[in-house]
C-alpha cells in the first residue's frame, strides 16, 4: 500500500516537472505578445499625433508664405483730402485748405498773421507754408508766373485787381473754385476780412486785371 502511494506521488511529480517548463514558456510568450501589441499601439498613436502636428504646422507655414495671398493695408485716414477731380492737384488742394483756415480773420494793413491779413499778406503767408516765397506786394506778385486767360483759370492761380482810383495792380487773391465761367477766389478785403468772392460780382467784374499761374 505504501509502495503504491510512493509510486503515485513520484508519477505526479514527474508530470508537473515535465509540464511546468511548458507552462512557464507559454506565459512568457503571452506576456511578450501583450507588450509588443501595446508598443505597436503606442507607436501608431505617436505617428498619428506627429503626422497631425507636422501637417498642421505645414499648413500654418504655407498660409503665411503663400505668395498668392496679399495683405491689404488700411491706408485711409479721416484727415485725408479726397481729390474728386482728376485735374485737381493735391498740392493745390492743400494750398486752398491752408488759405481757407483763415476765413473770417479781419483785414489788417501789412498783416501776415491770425491777428489780421492784408490781401498780399494772406497770399504770401499761404505759399510760405509750403516753402514758396513770393514777393510781398500784390503789384510785384503780378510779375511772377505765367499770365492766363480768365477762361482757362484753375484752382491755385493768383487773381489780380486794380481798385478804383488806382493805376496799377493793388489787390490779389487765390482762385479757390472754377464753375463754368464763374471763378471764385479767397482774399482779404478791406471791409470783410478773409472771405470767398466771385468774379461774377459787379465790383470784381469791373476791377479784374489778370490771372497768373504759379503752380503747374
Amino acid at each position: 500500500m505504501l509502495l503504491n502511494f510512493i509510486n503515485c506521488s513520484f508519477a505526479t511529480i514527474q508530470f508537473w516537472m515535465k509540464n511546468i517548463f511548458k507552462i512557464a514558456l507559454f506565459s512568457i510568450v503571452c506576456i511578450s505578445n501583450s507588450f509588443a501589441a501595446n508598443s505597436l499601439n503606442h507607436s501608431i498613436l505617436s505617428f498619428k499625433y506627429d503626422y497631425h502636428y507636422t501637417t498642421s504646422n505645414d499648413t500654418i507655414k504655407n498660409s503665411k508664405t503663400d505668395p498668392k495671398k496679399k495683405t491689404i493695408l488700411n491706408n485711409k485716414n479721416e484727415d485725408d483730402i479726397i481729390i474728386d477731380d482728376e485735374n485737381d492737384n493735391y498740392f493745390v488742394k492743400q494750398l486752398i485748405n491752408v488759405a481757407s483756415d483763415n476765413l473770417g480773420i479781419v483785414y489788417r494793413a501789412g498783416g501776415t498773421s491770425k491777428n489780421g491779413f492784408d490781401c498780399s499778406g494772406l497770399v504770401f503767408t499761404t505759399f510760405k507754408k509750403f516753402d514758396i516765397t513770393l514777393p510781398r506786394s500784390s503789384n510785384e506778385m503780378a510779375e511772377v508766373g505765367l499770365k492766363i486767360d480768365l477762361t482757362n483759370a484753375k484752382k491755385g492761380d493768383l487773381i489780380f485787381f486794380i481798385n478804383r482810383g488806382q493805376k496799377r495792380i493793388n489787390h490779389v487773391g487765390i482762385v479757390s473754385e472754377v464753375c463754368g465761367d464763374e471763378v471764385k477766389f479767397i482774399h482779404s478785403s478791406t471791409q470783410s476780412g478773409v472771405v470767398i468772392s466771385s468774379i461774377k460780382e459787379p465790383y470784381y467784374q469791373r476791377t479784374f486785371a489778370q490771372i497768373n499761374r504759379i503752380i503747374e
